[in-house]
This record gives C-alpha cells, structure tokens and sequence, in this order.
C-alpha cells in the first residue's frame, strides 16, 4: 500500500538490510564511474596540446619553441576555474532537478565547450582555447561533483567503495587516452596535432549522457523530494528485486527514518539556510556538520597537494627540460600506463582493509618516495647537467635520472592505489542526506580549487624562466604528503562495510580513531518509531510533505 513501508523490527537484523549483490547493480555504477573519463582525459590531453609545436606557433607566434609560463599557466588552469564553480552549482542543481540529469547537463555543456575549443586556430588563439576550456570545466564541474554522489547513494553498501573506486579507475584511463592520442598526434604539422585530441572529448559526452537517460535516478534523491514511491520503483531496479521484497521495504525504510532524523536535526527553511546547514555545528560536536564538511573538502585539498598533477600536467615540458630524456612523450605515457594498472588494486583493498589504512600507507608510501626524487635529484640526478655542443642541457648522471623516474612511477602506484580513489569513495560517504549534495559539491569544488592553484603556480616554479626549481619541488610535494600522512592518521574515519545512515550514526557516536571498531545496534527505523515490521505512517507522509515544500 502507498504510505505503508516496512521497516526491521529487531536489533538482531540491524546488518540485514540490502538484497544481494547483483550483477545488474554492478553494470549501472560502473557505467555511471564512467564520468571519471571525463576527468582524465580533459585533465591530460592538454600536457602533450602544451607541446604541440603547431599549438605554440598559434598561440606564441611562428618563431616560438615553448608556451611562455603565464600562457601555459592560463591554458592548463583555466579548466580547473571552470570545474570550482560548475562543482558549487552542481549540488543546488542535484537537489532540484536530480542527479542524473545534473550530469547529463554537465554533458551538454562540456560538449559546448569542446566545440568552442575547436575553432582554436590561425587568428583565434588563446582567447578560444581559454573560453573553450572554462565552458568544458563548468560541465566537468557538475560531472565531477554529481557522478561520486548519484554513485555512492546507489551502490549497495558491500561493494560501494570497490564501485565508487571505478570512478578514479576511469579516470586514470582517461589520462591514459589522452597520452595515447597525444603520443600518435605529436608529429603532425598541421592544426591535427590539437584538434583531434580536443575532438575525441566529444564522444565522451555523447556515451554518458546518452547511457544516463535509461538509468534510474537516485532513491535518496527521491526520498529528499517526499517522493517516496518513485524511491521504491528506482531502488527496486536498482537492486534487482521487487518493490514488495523484504529487501527493498527495509532498506527504503531505513532511507526514510534516516531524512526524517536528519530534517529534525538540521531543519531547513531555504536556499541560505540549507547551504548555511553545512557549516551548522562546532567542530567538538560529534553531530557536527561543520567537522564533516572541512572533512570532505581537506580530503580532496591533501589529495591534490601530494603533486600527482604535477607529473600528469607538466611531466612533458619538465622531462624535456632536464635534457636527459629522449622521448618525454613516451615515459608521460609510461607514468600513465602506471596509474591505469595500479588503480584497480583498491578495488579489493578498500574493501578488505579499509579506507583509513589505504590512506595511512599511501601516504607514506608517497612521501618516501617525493624524498627520494628530490634528495637524489639535488645531489646526482636532473639539477646537474652540462651543455653539449648545440648548447642543450645535458644531466651528468643518467642513472640518477632514470632512478627518479622510476620513484616517480612508484609514487604514481602508491598515489593510484590508495589516495586517488580513496578520497573520492568518502566523501560520497561522510555527508548526511539534507546536505550530501551540497557537502560533495564543497568536497568537489576544493579538489578543483587546489587543482587550479597547483596548476596556476607550478609553471612559476620550475619552469628555467621563473623559479627553475628542478628536482627540489620535490620536496614540497614531500612535506605536503607529509602532512596528508600526519591528517590521514588524526582526522580520516573508517566507514568500510556500513551504510550511509549507518556512518551518519557511525560519526556522531566515535571519533576517527576508534571508529574502526564501531559497530550499528538500532537502525533509524526503529529509533523512529517501527511497529510491528512497519514504518509509522505518519513518519513516510511527513517525508512526503517536506520534500514537497523543497
């Protein structure tokens, strides 16, 4: 019957929850993870556009041999501006209109931003490529927010972390794509050899927001909207189950008791009172929005700062710059090919150790690492090098060189497997559902923020005409992954295995360090007040009525 919803009647039960795993539910996150290509590609495609020797012709002028550090500085971080801001709309939109039509918007105006970088030629230079790149990063803003948050509100609690890890894992094959085309267009004398890797972003557009359209939305969406019946129906594909299973009457009973907790804890009368929510509470409270919030954006600063862009960015013009590299495009494609292959071994692990471990480790792992590029670098590697006869810049010790690159590919796996994944698998988690959107959309927007700063600012620093730093911006990126080992063990929750009403409870009831051996005994149906196996009437209708007054 409408309004009548079941709900678990026992604290026994309290783990039993969702149907079983299905390989229909696989099949839809995974298409859904597919958005992280969009990520990958337009975050790498522009490392080897950078070198194209026709680009810097169009955009310097025919006697140019390399992008000045204020063009390449623009031209890389435009993108990121536009992403900050698309990532801050997004949440609003989301709530409004769903999420995954928030996503096939995003598609359509990253399509028109490809288009426009498309005109980029003789007598339509930096001016179109810029405008071009900020109008693609409004849409992978509303991609990048969305997609971790439609993705962690449908998978089922038992694999979300494996499935919202193929998020990152698409996005490491996105670089890759793009080293790849970058690597066969490189020698092309024609305007080929950056047009067709800005063209092929269009396909990328077309596939997701094409496929979206026969997905369900998400049920917590719906739920939040007081439509409880399209939750049902949209849970029920979801899982693979009918609507009047056991299964899809707990879990859909839980999501509701859930909202109404959380509506009376953060009641919203508005726009300004609903993004003013996230920033409700201090940061000793354990029901703390705030505390969760500077959670969610720390996480994706820490992971920009440990200077993985800077090796998908800048790799090209750097290897090229030490003069010890014959082919740069090549080993930019290796260091790519890394990441790709690395990535899936969080598939297992986040699962079987967790996500605070996976952090730990990675952290540590990515600081030895950053240390040892840049102690060898200053002593023996890329900062000592002679000129040959054509005054190139030559390195004395190729070994040394050849070592750092192979730390540096090292750091990639440690980077790949642990932080690139696990960041953006919790903060689809940490947020509860009045201000989930708007929380991933802050996380989201903070990962584009520090993007865009590492990318504005490196330039300055390494590049022979500004800071020419060499190997020893190596250890900034070192103390900075110091610092993510140092946060990862005082301040990251573990959340494996629970539900997202579950680390809601999980949150308020431990701290970081102890959150490890938290474990549910109520779920929200009962603390809501579940009879007899069924949720109180007129707890659903009060779900249904506020979601109707959004």
């Amino acid at each position: 019957m409408p309004g009548e919803v079941r709900a678990l009647s026992t604290t026994t039960d309290v783990n039993r929850i969702e149907a079983p795993v299905t390989w229909k539910a696989y099949l839809i996150c995974a298409f859904a993870s597919f958005g992280g290509i969009f990520f990958g590609y337009d975050s790498g495609y522009i490392n080897g556009v950078n070198g194209s020797k026709e680009f810097i012709r169009i955009i310097e002028g025919p006697d140019a041999s390399a992008l000045s550090s204020p063009h390449q500085s623009l031209i890389v971080s435009i993108l990121s501006c536009g992403t900050f801001f698309g990532a801050l709309i997004a949440g609003d939109v989301a709530d409004i209109i769903g999420r995954k039509w928030t996503v096939i918007a995003g598609c359509v105006i990253y399509m028109l931003g490809v288009l426009v970088q498309m005109i980029t030629g003789p007598g339509h230079g930096l001016g179109v490529i810029v405008a071009g790149r900020l109008i693609a990063g409004l849409g992978v803003g509303f991609e990048s927010a969305v997609v971790i948050l439609y993705m962690s509100e449908i998978c089922p609690r038992k694999v979300r972390g494996a499935l919202v890890a193929g998020y990152q894992f698409c996005i490491t094959i996105g670089l890759l794509l793009a080293s790849c085309v970058d690597y066969a267009t490189q020698n092309r004398p024609d305007t080929g050899s950056y047009r067709i890797p800005i063209a092929i972003q269009f396909a990328w557009g077309l596939i997701l927001g094409g496929g979206l359209l026969f997905l369900p939305d998400s049920p917590r969406y719906f739920v939040k909207r007081g439509r409880v019946e399209k939750a049902m129906q949209a849970l029920s594909r979801l899982r693979g189950q009918p609507q009047e299973s056991e299964y899809i009457q707990v879990e859909i009973a839980e999501i509701i008791a859930n909202d109404e907790y959380e509506r009376e804890m953060i009641p919203s009368s508005g726009w300004f009172s609903s993004w003013a929510n996230c920033f409700k509470g201090g940061l000793g409270h354990q029901k703390s929005n705030l505390r969760r919030t500077i959670l969610g954006t720390s996480l994706q600063m820490m992971q920009q700062w440990t200077g993985v862009n800077f090796i998908f960015y800048y790799s090209t013009p750097f290897l090229q710059a030490t003069g010890a590299i014959s082919n740069t495009f090549l080993i930019s494609l290796i260091f790519t090919l890394v990441n790709v292959c690395s990535t899936p071994i969080s598939f297992y692990t986040v699962e079987k150790f967790g996500r605070r471990p996976l952090l730990i480790y990675g952290a540590l792992g990515m600081l030895i690492c950053q240390f040892l590029v840049a102690i060898i670098g200053v002593t023996v590697g890329f900062n000592h090098a002679h000129l040959d006869a054509a005054g190139n810049s030559i390195a004395n010790n190729i070994s040394a060189v050849n070592a750092q690159i192979a730390f540096i590919a090292i750091f990639i796996f440690f980077f790949a497997s642990t932080w690139g994944p696990g960041a953006w698998i919790l903060i689809g988690e940490i947020f509860p559902l009045p201000i989930r959107s708007r929380g991933v959309g802050l996380s989201t927007a903070s990962n584009w923020l520090w993007n865009t700063i590492i990318a504005v600012i490196t330039p300055y620093m390494v590049n022979e005409d500004r800071g020419n730093l060499k190997s020893s911006v190596f250890f900034i990126w070192g103390g900075l992954c110091t610092c993510a080992f140092i946060y990862s063990v005082l301040l990251v929750p573990e959340t494996k295995g629970l539900t997202l009403e579950q680390i809601d409870k999980m949150m308020e009831e431990t701290s970081p360090r102890t959150s490890a051996k938290w474990r549910p005994t109520k779920t929200f149906a009962e603390q809501m007040g579940s009879e007899g196996g069924v949720l109180n009437k007129e707890i659903v209708a009060d779900v249904e009525r506020k979601g109707s007054v959004f």
